[in-house]
């Protein structure tokens, strides 16, 4: 459903029934809560069955309950500030045991992400990264890490890689002012987007350069201003970004090009081997028996 369901809601507001009105007062008041609550608990909260929710759902115009609270999650991720993210996520897991539910929560958004990412945009990808005078590696704030990570590794492998984990647009553009059309930019951002990535990938798409996103939706900030979207599930737990999903995909990533890059990784690992250990880089201890 492309409309907002706010405003769906408030357009259909005189049709509906008592109970019907229930719901969607709610919905508009809580729409934070709402968005991560069950058709039962959301039954509860209002004072309706779980039924009567779920037939509310299909009259909005949704496939199902699910249907609707998918479109209220995307709604809402955006606009949750910290405060609301921790009060969403206490009330998400209750009295369950963390643990469990923040693995159980990760395990899922694997699933999605193994059953929704466009190989075809992965593989075109590759090619671009492999073809490429200079990479350009775009990823701050909690997305940082991610860029560090897949530079880190994209180091080995290519000569010319730049990591920018700039939070600030003036130096975010600073680091990607000399970009050209024969360099591939690989940009991740996730709820909350960040702006000056968003300003930085619309600048380097502007002048010829190919624009590899790695975000949520394909009709994010960054996904609407790339060539190739590879899209990860990511979830919020608590304050915290859940990005087990998008670490999969850039090790994905990564395995692919290195496994074109084979004869070139053997020569400098083979270097590198002889230099760690003349300078003792590593621990070398002998396992006890």
């Amino acid at each position: 459903m492309e409309n907002d369901i706010i405003s769906l809601l408030q357009s259909r507001t005189p049709t509906f029934s008592k109970g019907q009105r229930l719901i969607s007062g709610y919905i508009m008041a809580e729409y934070d809560k709402a968005a991560f609550m069950t058709a039962s608990k959301l039954g509860k909260t209002v004072g309706v069955s779980e039924s009567t929710v779920v037939r509310f759902a299909v009259e909005l115009g949704f496939d199902g309950y699910p249907s609707m609270q998918k479109a209220m999650q995307e709604m809402v991720l955006n606009r949750l500030t910290s405060v609301q993210r921790i009060e969403v996520a206490n009330d998400r897991i209750g009295k369950q045991d963390i643990v469990t539910s923040v693995l159980q929560s990760d395990v899922e958004k694997l699933r999605q992400t193994s059953e929704t990412l466009n190989r075809e945009d992965f593989q075109n990808a590759v090619e671009a990264i492999l073809k490429a005078k200079r990479v350009f590696v775009l990823g701050v704030r909690s997305a940082a890490p991610l860029a560090s990570f897949l530079g880190y590794y994209l180091n080995y492998i290519f000569n010319s890689v730049h990591i920018v984990t700039a939070s600030g647009t003036s130096e975010m553009f600073e680091k990607i002012v000399g970009i050209t059309s024969e360099d591939v930019v690989i940009a991740f951002s996730f709820p909350r987007y960040s702006k000056s990535t968003a300003k930085g990938v619309q600048y380097c798409r502007s002048v010829g350069a190919t624009v590899v996103a790695i975000t949520n939706n394909r009709q994010s900030p960054l996904g609407q201003n790339s060539d190739y979207v590879l899209v990860a599930k990511s979830d919020m737990v608590s304050l915290v970004d859940s990005l087990v999903a998008p670490l999969s995909v850039t090790n994905a990533l990564i395995v692919a090009i290195a496994s074109r890059k084979e004869e070139k990784l053997a020569q400098t690992f083979n270097t590198l081997e002889r230099i760690w250990d003349q300078y003792e880089v590593y621990e070398k201890r002998v396992n006890d028996l």
